[in-house]
């Protein structure tokens, strides 16, 4: 019997994006489940492309981080409330704000191998309506109670119930490592790599002005569908200036002297979701549709943010993709100067910072910075988790088919736990 032959990969497509305007926590979207607002997003690549008949998608991958228990199933859920065929296969996946990207990655490498023809990846967040845990004083209690033998035994386990138990355990935007949040993480990172106050409010303005200018032109017409009375990102502010933003007050990194960042140049809490076309080629042209462009590498690395960021160094919290990015580029023959767009996660404008600076300081070089974030980014946008790196897929492959002829980008999107997901596309 001869040997079986590993199949040759075939390139993946990205067909386009759907996604839902972005909202402030706690504002249009508050009570809006992961499941609505991804079922919506769906909805809408299923109409744009006409998605609807029978097997028409391989299966579909998303995900969310913060999840009720009722969301255990969370992609699957979404398929059958939609309007894509429900014998479609769905599975959910979890990568901190890297779940989009991851989710878009692991589709590619079905249709890549030959095992599906088509997908759909994206994500969903909503900060509003965090999961809140049982008080797990009171969680003990119950669980002895349950597991009692007698009506006397469950009682007198019920009967230490006081009422300091019925205070919920509310989610922490805090890593488990380390106790610090995402922004403390940071400030710490921003001081380590020397990024001042102003570079951090000129590159937040600069976002908000491109996304709006995005929107002026019509740009975001067929990647974003209105939902909830909402047709733009909630969060959008058309009229920042670096002066602007100079006038707000530090949030982070106040136990160290000039501290230099603020709620304009964060990204705030955000609930959205988005989700991505992608396919082999084969299956783009029997359906007349033209790819936007091709995911051609992907590659995703971790730091020890716990001893490299808290000790004062440079490897912190968000500092991943300075590792993911070179080992990327290496494998696939390119420099930064190859690339005529960049695509960087805006966490915070510090962590962009630090990342371009990590860059250069490993020799790949400066990034332009009109080649930067040209339709603007997350602190213009908002940053529900899952959603970011399908927002950014579908962005970046529509920003290159407007360009017309052959290009090339680059994704860099950076995680909680220390981790960081990149990947290129590119346009014939």
């Amino acid at each position: 019997m001869s040997p079986v032959q590993p199949p040759v990969a075939r390139r993946v497509a990205v067909i386009g994006g759907t996604r839902v305007p972005f909202a402030r926590s706690d504002g249009p979207y508050a009570t809006a489940s992961n499941q609505e607002m991804l079922t919506a997003a769906l909805d809408g690549l299923v109409a744009r492309f006409g998605l609807q008949g029978p097997g028409a998608v391989g299966e579909f991958v998303g995900g969310a981080v913060l999840k009720h228990s009722r969301d255990f199933n969370l992609a699957r859920e979404t398929v059958l409330g939609s309007t894509l065929d429900a014998r479609t296969p769905a599975y959910d996946l979890q990568q901190a704000c890297g779940t989009g990207l991851q989710a878009v990655i692991a589709a590619a490498n079905k249709i890549a191998l030959g095992q599906i023809e088509s997908a759909v990846a994206g994500g969903a967040d909503t900060a509003s309506d965090a999961p809140l845990g049982v008080n797990d004083l009171l969680r003990r209690i119950l669980l002895e109670a349950r597991r009692a033998k007698s009506a006397g035994a469950r009682l007198r386990a019920l009967a230490r119930v006081r009422p300091a138990h019925l205070v919920p355990d509310i989610p922490r935007n805090a890593e488990p490592r380390t106790g610090l949040s995402m922004g403390e993480h940071a400030a710490v990172t921003a001081r380590a790599w020397g990024v001042t106050r102003k570079e951090q409010d000129a590159l937040a303005a600069a976002s908000h002005q491109r996304l709006a200018a995005a929107y002026e032109r019509g740009f975001f017409q067929d990647l974003v569908v209105p939902f909830r009375g909402l047709a733009r990102d909630q969060n959008l502010r058309p009229g920042s200036t670096p002066a602007k933003l100079a006038a707000l007050k530090p949030v982070f990194g106040l136990d160290a002297p000039d501290p230099t960042m603020t709620a304009g140049n964060s990204t705030p809490l955000t609930d959205g979701a988005a989700t991505v076309l992608l396919a082999s080629e084969e299956w783009a042209r029997a359906r007349g549709l033209r790819p936007l462009a091709y995911l051609t590498a992907h590659e995703t690395a971790a730091v020890d943010f716990p001893h490299g960021d808290v000790a004062g160094g440079e490897d912190g919290l968000l500092m991943a993709p300075a590792y993911a990015v070179p080992r990327m580029l290496e494998r696939a023959g390119l420099a930064l100067a190859d690339f005529d767009l960049v695509e960087v996660h805006e966490a915070f404008a510090s962590q962009v910072l630090a990342t371009l600076a990590a860059w250069e300081k490993r020799g790949l070089g400066a990034v332009d910075r009109d080649r930067l974030n040209v339709a603007g980014s997350s602190l213009a946008t908002g940053h529900p988790f899952a959603a970011t790196g399908a927002r950014i897929v579908a962005t970046l492959a529509a920003l290159l088919a407007e360009r017309g002829g052959p290009g090339r980008g680059l994704i860099s999107v950076c995680a909680a736990g220390g981790q960081g997901v990149t990947a290129v596309l590119e346009r014939d």
